[in-house]
């Protein structure tokens, strides 16, 4: 290592080498991708999306109705963005935490919170019945602050806090001034292979699953409706539409998300040594309780997964492969890393990558229906979709069968949040939340903007 590069020290030096290409999708494991439909087909379902929302969708359309003709077809490859580029936390929250669920939906938060857990044991038994290999592992979540000002947020008299030393128990890190465990509420697992998972599963009961179909156009036509691509043209009896971050076909819907990106990191496999000096479970995951915050886990191979703070959005709800590799981003969050673990001094950073999140203003999944109720859609996951897309898959079947059910009464599902506002509006709001949400962690002050900002019902989170 010469010139610049040579003169970096830890962590910044942990970086050098590291390869731009997501942990889960670098494996010779990963599947040879699905034919491209080609010519004219019908079908009862068709799902749009072959990311966790779109696979959900799929399985338990035939799981519910077996025998039903269903076809998914994606426009890339299975698992290719969000799906196979998160941290790989399934978490039970279908709302972005208690905090946001309560202040939204004060009288349905106890029977969100309770469908939430119903379906991440959902998810549990179906990783379970397939016989999925995705390192699965209910070990439940950590939440620690790292500043003084953070700690009465996380509830000193309720059970399951911990004082500063109970928590570096449980992770030994220097910056942590206390935590709170909730055993019940987190897994982590890989997130590509349990997409892979689904996809099989869903093929064994007759899904049909074409890749590289880039959806063209949809239009209803008397009782159907009308899908085409570059190749193909689809007729269904109903649609779902999971094409989250990416736009949606439906123009009524097109302000309802914004594609933020989040960062992420993975060290080289820790050591026995490492490991147990850490103290850490691997079946944990963890966060800070920061606006800014940072989540991280163990693999199933034993790296250190590290990510978030940053969440980056781009003029015009710009999608681009040149936003990914943020060199400025990858090195905060070296240092962030560095300085919450010094104990792994030398360590090196294997692999960096990005991926899209689709945020929406109230930071967790909206509901919509078009074409007479013969297409449903599920968008603005913000970070939840290895957990939460089952539960919309769920919400969208219901809505296309018609059935009154639980979820679809719950306000949460029916009532649509405010729209982001159109350029440049958009832009300049969500640069305002940040700097307002980066002011806040840094003084505990609250934000007059932000507390505008929800009393009118519009946020900004990753």
């Amino acid at each position: 290592m010469t010139g610049e590069a040579a003169e970096r020290t830890w962590p910044l030096s942990a970086l050098d080498g590291s390869v731009h290409r997501p942990l889960w999708l670098d494996t010779e494991g990963r599947p040879e991708p699905r034919a491209t439909l080609m010519g004219e087909h019908e079908t009862d379902l068709l799902v749009v999306g072959g990311g966790f929302a779109g696979l959900w969708t799929a399985l338990r359309a035939v799981e519910r109705d077996p025998g039903r003709r269903v076809l998914l077809i994606e426009a890339d490859r299975l698992a290719e963005h969000a799906t196979g580029r998160n941290g790989g936390f399934c978490e039970a929250s279908l709302t972005h935490g208690e905090s946001n669920g309560r202040s939204r939906w004060p009288d349905e938060y106890d029977a969100i919170h309770r469908m939430g857990l119903e379906n991440l044991t959902g998810i549990a038994e179906t990783v379970e019945r397939y016989g999925i290999d995705c390192g699965f592992a209910r070990g439940g979540a950590l939440v620690v602050a790292t500043r003084d000002h953070q700690i009465p947020d996380l509830d000193p008299e309720e059970p399951g806090f911990l004082d500063a030393a109970a928590v570096r128990e449980m992770v030994d890190s220097p910056t942590y001034l206390a935590g709170r465990f909730s055993p019940d509420d987190c897994a982590v697992l890989d997130p590509a292979r349990l997409a892979w998972g689904l996809a099989d599963a869903a093929e064994d009961q007759g899904v049909r699953i074409a890749e590289r179909t880039r959806l063209q156009a949809l239009r209803a036509d008397g009782d159907v409706v009308v899908a085409t691509t570059g190749a193909a043209r689809i007729r269904a009896s109903k649609v779902a539409l999971a094409t989250n971050a990416f736009p949606n076909p439906l123009r009524r819907a097109r302000l309802d998300t914004v594609p933020v990106y989040d960062y992420v990191l993975a060290t080289e496999p820790l050591t026995d040594g490492q490991l147990r000096e850490l103290r850490w479970d691997p079946s944990i995951g963890v966060s800070d309780s920061a606006n800014q915050f940072h989540y991280y886990r163990i693999t199933p191979d034993r790296r250190i997964l590290w990510g978030g703070y940053d969440a980056i959005y781009h003029f015009g709800k710009s999608i681009d492969v040149a936003h990914e590799d943020r060199a400025e981003t990858f090195e905060t969050l070296a240092r962030h890393f560095g300085e919450t673990f010094p104990q792994l001094d030398g360590i090196r950073f294997t692999h960096r990558w990005s991926g899209v999140i689709d945020t929406s203003t109230q930071f967790c999944a909206l509901f919509g229906q078009a074409h007479g109720g013969r297409t449903a859609y599920a968008v603005g996951f913000t970070g939840l979709g290895v957990g939460a897309t089952r539960f919309a898959a769920d919400v969208m079947l219901d809505r296309l069968a018609g059935e009154d059910t639980e979820r679809t009464r719950l306000q949460m599902v029916r009532r649509r949040p405010l729209p982001f506002p159109p350029e440049p509006l958009a832009w300049a709001g969500i640069r305002l939340s940040l700097g307002a949400r980066a002011r806040e962690d840094r003084t505990g002050r609250p934000s007059l903007w932000l507390r505008a900002m929800d009393r009118v019902g519009l946020g900004f989170d990753s």
